[in-house]
């Protein structure tokens, strides 16, 4: 006998290679695999300087990359305790601490490359600037020469460390694909209901989790969650939750015993300094009716025409106490509501002077532009929230989910 379940798995899986196939096939040039090369030289040195350049990569060249450049070689340095010395004190310090906490991330063969390049670079620089001010009495071949080794050295190191990044680049965008496969993108609608969502890792994977599942014939599951921490682990985390969450749908679990049952699982199989929050609720498109558990998520918001709802916690996060209780609460979406589920991505985005975007503000944002068609609210959210960071790149996953009734 033929097995649904089987079938429904199946049918899943070609679905997904088939969406991941028209994404490869829509971002390759016709006639050529990726990125080949024409046999034009002109037509090449054309595109090595036009191809997929933008404005917007040159600002987050400058604005976003170089800060995080800076931030990472420097978040194991206390400059805070250096810059208090008088200045040809600090700097020279601070130089040498950057250098030793830069040397020591990399493995000993790389470190003494390092070790060897950086020096002779910078006396390289030193003879240079002492012979320009000397006018010429040094030896000028000398200080080209060290200039060139140390910077081939550091060229040589770089090359080095671009091929590990660029084959983990690879893989990442591989495991990208594979996470945007098993999210349900594609907007969902049944009897007069619209549901549309939209997430933007803050790095290549994400651990922020939503779902749009049948449930027969007459309700479907939605569920926004959040796994605490970012990346890989998180996005690893963000895959077992929804294998779980699914695999005890179909078997029979509902409302709040699936709810604990899951919070059980969770708690027995993911690390203990981890957590997860989840919203989810059994929508039936027919009636309105919405009835939803509230694991420690951030407060989903009921836009209706005479004010804002909040759909507050009923019980903790997932993964802290495996014998919690969760309540379930029903409400009602009547024509015309609109249900907005985010995760804190969105309220804690900060701006350059580390203020948070905000419960107050989303709601405001919300409640200006609630006439707006879903996804265009869903846009118009995201780009305040990028808009209020600035030049900040935003450090947390951004999910959103609008339910339109």
């Amino acid at each position: 006998m033929p097995n649904p379940h089987l079938d429904d798995l199946r049918h899943r899986f070609d679905s997904f290679a088939a969406r991941i196939g028209e994404r490869a096939r829509a971002g390759r040039p016709a006639g050529g695999a990726p990125g080949a090369l024409s046999d034009d030289y002109w037509q090449n040195v054309q595109d090595l300087f036009t191809r997929d350049v933008s404005a917007r990569a040159f600002r987050d060249l400058f604005a976003y990359d170089a800060q995080d450049a800076f931030r990472f070689f420097t978040r194991e340095v206390d400059l805070d305790g250096i810059w208090p010395r008088p200045w040809y004190q600090a700097y020279p310090m601070a130089a040498w601490k950057v250098f030793l906490a830069t040397a020591f991330r990399l493995s000993p063969a790389r470190r003494i490359m390092f070790a060897l390049a950086v020096p002779l670079l910078a006396l390289g620089w030193l003879r240079f600037l002492l012979a320009s001010i000397a006018g010429g009495q040094w030896e000028v071949p000398a200080i080209f020469t060290l200039a060139l080794l140390g910077a081939t050295l550091l060229f040589a190191l770089l090359m080095i460390e671009l091929r590990d990044k660029l084959a983990l680049k690879g893989d990442l965008e591989i495991a990208r694909q594979i996470q945007f496969g098993l999210l349900p993108f594609e907007p969902f609608h049944r009897e007069g209901t619209s549901v549309y969502s939209a997430m933007r890792p803050a790095n290549t994977v994400g651990g922020d989790y939503f779902d749009i599942i049948e449930l027969g014939e007459r309700h479907v599951a939605l569920a926004v969650g959040d796994v605490a921490g970012k990346g890989i682990p998180a996005a690893l985390l963000m895959a077992l939750l929804q294998g779980s969450l699914r695999t005890l749908l179909s078997a029979g679990l509902r409302g709040a015993d699936l709810m604990r049952t899951l919070n059980a699982h969770l708690q027995a199989n993911i690390p203990s300094n981890r957590l997860i929050t989840l919203f989810y609720a059994e929508y039936d498109p027919f009636t309105g009716s919405l009835r939803y558990v509230n694991g420690g998520h951030n407060a989903p918001y009921v836009l209706r025409p005479g004010g804002v709802e909040r759909l507050h916690a009923t019980g903790v996060a997932l993964g802290i106490v495996p014998d919690a209780v969760y309540d379930v609460v029903e409400t009602k979406l009547v024509p015309g509501d609109r249900l907005f589920l985010y995760t804190d991505g969105i309220t804690e985005a900060n701006d350059a002077s580390d203020n948070e975007y905000g419960e107050e503000r989303l709601e405001a944002r919300l409640t200006a532009q609630r006439a707006l068609a879903p996804p265009e609210l869903i846009e118009s959210v995201r780009e305040d929230v990028l808009a209020f960071c600035g030049n900040m790149r935003p450090r947390d996953d951004m999910t959103m989910m609008l339910v339109a009734r």
